[in-house]
């Protein structure tokens, strides 16, 4: 799996399919639109962590967790990191996605503020 979040903000999921060189019929919109998001593959489900939303009148940084499941085309609202980020790093390691560090304010405010925080959901099996 692979997402590329960081260019504008967007709900869309494109599939593609390596082996057939081709693109699929998009998948269902992630429920929060956004940018600048963490992702992390587990048990064949797509996990997305934080993010921001930026236009004119808004300027958002999200707490929110999302699964993806491509065999039902369905997403599923999780309970929310401890604190909102954007431009954060994640891995699946084990049983347990972690989200590390990223900006706490959304970057179209001017004002460069991070956190080196980590947080931890584990996924029951």
């Amino acid at each position: 799996a692979a997402f590329i979040g960081l260019a504008s903000d967007t709900s869309l999921v494109e599939v593609y399919d390596p082996a057939t060189d081709t693109w699929g019929t998009p998948g269902a919109r992630m429920p929060t639109t956004r940018s600048a998001l963490a992702y992390g593959v587990y048990n064949n489900k797509i996990y997305i962590a934080g993010g921001e939303f930026q236009d004119p009148q808004q300027q958002t940084v999200f707490r929110t967790f999302e699964e993806y499941d491509p065999a039902s085309n369905s997403w599923t609202v999780l309970p929310p990191m401890a604190i909102a980020r954007h431009g954060v790093a994640a891995a699946v390691i084990g049983n347990r996605f972690y989200a590390v560090s990223g900006d706490v304010q959304s970057s179209g405010t001017g004002v460069d503020v991070s956190t080196n925080a980590v947080s931890a959901f584990e996924f029951t099996r």
